[in-house]
């Protein structure tokens, strides 16, 4: 059998952990699809459009740490570019792979169909340069290896999303076989005497500190830096908190974690204690108009010291070339053995009771917010895994305790509502052992409800919780008007049309906490499919967080011009 380019891209999508790839067919890329096929141990898994095949990957990407998509030329790239933007500002390493023309045609002059009617072709890589950290176009077997292996290694060094483009007539040719997956998997280390003066550094702002407070921001995943913030947080023994799109990135049962800090919107005493800091130590933190409430909660100044996967400011210095997770390990090994700056703790518990326990509503009650992330947060154990979508679904899973082991995904950077639909699907591709929890409006829902076939197609067993409240809430806290109603759907009969009397999906309506309690305990015993819960709850009915929050992002994009 001849070795093909398309294989060559197979096997090394096997070798760097890749069980599975999403794609959607088309005739730019069927040759492709074909070489993919013959790939042992890799399935090629279908969606039903460009866009969620894209956020499918990404999700699987949470899961597995990189995710590949396969689209057509132009139609399908072009719409699959969305979930890429949001894969590079969610520092997920996606590998967008799309078929291109021939290569005969190539500087032919020929208009082709999918293009936009030019004959020139570069315009799709053009734009995929602006959202990748790397970009190849491969119209000759000879290049494709090289091209392939730096598109891949690169992804993988930078935590980024990287675009392959490979001509319909190139997939299928002869193509050299991959050497040790070593070269596409090794990393660049990091500079030893940065790290060291960085370490010194540090210590040195530490120890003229006693109120000390680290705040975990989202892209300690990306830098691998879990084990070290722990390490850390235990050689300071002071009060950890997490941002609110890194929650379940540190263990939220260590002792000194004291909740979410999210300004106005933080966990009870979690603002006040940062406010009160003389010395916080910010860890791959990402501040912007949402994570700051519109820039109202901005750790900065001479008392903070900012983090960053490879670089680290203090004190009006930047150190850069070292790696996050190098600085963290070092850092703890240096501080090993010295006093504690248990300081934020003491103070937390100060001013911060035990939590007040959340009662159940009455069974025959109408359905409320708060009932319904009650039960919610009642599912959550260890190998379970939430997906909350922009909006209040964010307030309502930052509130939940989470036990050890249980994980959170939010895609608040990019925020683009109806992620959630397909990146679910994507992540329980990944995680078939693992009970997968989606929290998702009506509105974000309406935009991505495609993928639920596919969850049906293949027997995910994902239980969706979907709010009805008739609207885009999370706008209308930002900036209402009429352009935020939508057209209600009859949601929980939607699951019969996917199911097309094979599928073992399953729909039901909650009006009440006792509902609700009924159509959970039916989804757990769902094995054969997902279920949706569609939960009907009033207009208004959200987190005070929300409201809050929405009026200070709302006040941040009000701003007048500059004069």
């Amino acid at each position: 059998m001849t070795y093909t380019v398309g294989m060559y891209l197979g096997d090394r999508l096997k070798q760097i952990g890749l069980d599975h790839h999403f794609a959607v067919a088309g005739d730019y890329n069927l040759v492709l699809l074909d070489q993919l096929l013959k790939i042992d141990g890799m399935e090629q898994v279908y969606c039903c459009n460009e866009l969620n095949c894209g956020y499918s990957a990404e999700g699987y990407a949470r899961a597995k740490g990189a995710g590949a998509a396969i689209v057509t030329f132009s139609v399908g790239a072009i719409s699959a570019f969305n979930a890429v933007g949001g894969a590079y500002a969610e520092n997920l390493p996606l590998i967008l792979i799309s078929g291109a023309p021939n290569s005969n045609d190539h500087g032919s002059g020929h208009i082709l169909h999918h293009t936009i009617g030019t004959p020139d072709y570069a315009y799709q890589i053009e734009m995929a340069r602006r959202i990748t950290c790397a970009a190849v176009s491969i119209i000759s077997a000879d290049e494709a290896p090289a091209k392939i292996d730096h598109a891949i290694r690169t992804a993988l060094r930078e935590r980024k999303p990287a675009y392959i483009e490979i001509a319909c007539n190139v997939a299928g040719a002869a193509c050299a076989r991959p050497g040790p997956v070593s070269a596409v998997l090794s990393q660049v280390p990091g500079d030893a005497a940065t790290l060291e003066a960085a370490v010194e550094a540090i210590a040195a702002f530490l120890a003229k500190r006693d109120k000390v407070a680290i705040l975990v921001g989202s892209k300690l995943r990306a830098a691998d830096g879990g084990e070290g913030a722990v390490a850390l947080a235990d050689a300071l023994g002071c009060a950890v908190a997490t941002m609110a799109a890194a929650k379940s990135f540190f263990p939220e049962n260590y002792p000194n974690y004291i909740g979410t800090y999210w300004g106005e919107a933080s966990s009870p005493g979690a603002r006040e204690i940062f406010d009160w800091a003389d010395g916080i130590l910010c860890l791959g933190c990402v501040f912007n108009d949402y994570s700051t409430v519109g820039w109202t909660a901005w750790p900065r100044g001479a008392n903070v010291v900012q983090a960053d996967i490879g670089t680290v400011t203090l004190d009006g210095q930047v150190f850069d070339g070292l790696h996050l997770k190098d600085l963290l390990t070092a850092l703890a090994a240096r501080l090993a053995g010295q006093p504690k700056k248990g300081g934020t703790m003491t103070e937390y518990r100060r001013i911060v009771g035990a939590p007040a326990p959340v009662d159940s509503a009455a069974p025959t009650a109408k359905l409320t917010r708060a009932e319904m992330a009650r039960q919610i947060g009642a599912l959550l154990t260890p190998e379970t895994t939430l997906l909350a979508e922009t909006g209040d679904s964010w307030f309502n899973a930052m509130r939940m305790k989470l036990p050890q082991g249980a994980r959170v995904e939010f895609e608040m950077q990019w925020g683009h509502i109806g992620w959630s639909v397909p990146a679910t699907f994507g992540y329980a591709v990944a995680e078939p052992k693992r009970r997968i929890i989606t929290m998702v409006g009506d509105g974000s829902f309406q935009l991505t409800a495609q993928e639920v076939a596919q969850m049906v197609r293949r027997g995910l067993p994902v239980i969706v919780f979907l709010v009805n409240n008739h609207g885009y809430t999370i706008e209308v806290e930002i900036h209402d008007g009429p352009y935020n109603n939508i057209k209600n759907w009859d949601y929980a009969g939607l699951i019969e049309v996917f199911n097309a009397g094979e599928g073992k999906g399953r729909g039901f309506r909650a009006t009440t906490g006792a509902e609700m309690a009924e159509a959970v305990r039916a989804a757990l015993d769902n094995h054969g499919g997902p279920t949706l819960i569609e939960c009907i709850i009033d207009r208004d009915d959200c987190t005070s967080e929300l409201i809050s929050w929405g009026r200070r992002v709302a006040t941040a994009n009000a701003r007048p011009p500059a004069k």
